[in-house]
């Protein structure tokens, strides 16, 4: 009986093994799939013109997707200005202050929430909280959605980084005297340094790809960016615009804004992961 019951946990430990061998290998391959098939579709699109100039007319060969770049890298600036700030207080109430209490419960429930919900339902909250009531769509209001996004993944990378400090060096400096918000800002801080970062970059890169929340927000525009008060052109809405197009031009150019955005995500992610890795390193 002993003997039946080894055998049959090293038969289901090998299935379980290989099913999650195989399912990582799935996984893989269609991730070296679609980076292959975006960079050879895309990668002929890339030219001097793709970086440095306007959109053209449908049918009209040239041009480029500048305006979208620029408008992308303006709202994704004013997005993390926004919404980094208010995740890192946030985690640092739920580790440092009000985790235990029913106000900290409330507010990790409430951030929790808000990392489920769709990007979608994010624009569709922001179309009705800012541009219904100002009449227009705006490079601000696509900025205020991906805020929202951002806030609850660098609340909780904060929150689980400054818990992974030890709570020794809390008490030192409580016991020099220090005051609590002091010790979490020079020591705190500091120790968790890596970890945030690593956080605040892969809430960037996800906001990065957002279709979505700019579609009822920023909207698009093919001239280049003025002010953010008014519509403002971006890569993912380009992208969408110009995929669906019967115009080769366009869907060409959507290869290379496809390209483009992959490789920034990409770059930001091993990015991060660099930074942890440093990071954990470090402490062993």
């Amino acid at each position: 009986m002993r003997l039946r019951r080894t055998m049959y946990r090293k038969i289901l430990n090998q299935t379980v093994n290989l099913t999650a061998l195989l399912s990582a290998c799935i996984g893989l391959f269609f991730l070296a799939w679609i980076i292959v098939e975006v960079m050879k579709r895309g990668i002929t699109a890339f030219n001097i013109d793709f970086f440095t100039k306007l959109p053209t007319p449908p049918g009209v060969e040239g041009g480029g997707v500048a305006n979208a770049f620029i408008g992308t890298l303006v709202i994704t600036v004013i997005s993390t200005l926004i919404g980094v700030p208010v995740g890192i207080l946030s985690g640092v109430y739920l580790s440092e202050f009000g985790g235990k209490s029913l106000l900290g419960k409330s507010v990790r429930f409430t951030l929790n929430v808000i990392m489920g919900i769709p990007s979608i339902i994010v624009g569709m909250f922001v179309y009705t909280l800012i541009v219904i009531p100002i009449g227009h769509f705006s490079g601000f209001a696509g900025s205020v959605a991906l805020a929202i996004i951002i806030v609850p993944v660098v609340a909780r990378t904060t929150e689980d980084m400054l818990n992974l400090v030890p709570p020794s060096l809390r008490e030192s400096a409580l016991a020099l005297g220090a005051p609590h918000w002091k010790t979490t800002i020079s020591i705190l801080f500091r120790a968790a340094k890596s970890g945030m970062i690593t956080g605040i970059l892969l809430a960037t890169a996800r906001i990065s790809g957002e279709t979505a929340p700019l579609l009822f927000t920023a909207l698009n525009s093919p001239y280049w960016p003025s002010s953010i008060n008014q519509p403002t052109a971006n890569l993912t809405v380009t992208i969408f615009n110009y995929a669906m197009s019967p115009f080769a031009e366009w869907q060409q150019a959507a290869w290379g804004a496809s390209l483009l955005i992959m490789a920034t995500v990409l770059a930001t992610t091993l990015t991060a992961r660099y930074i942890a890795r440093e990071s954990t390193s470090w402490k062993t």
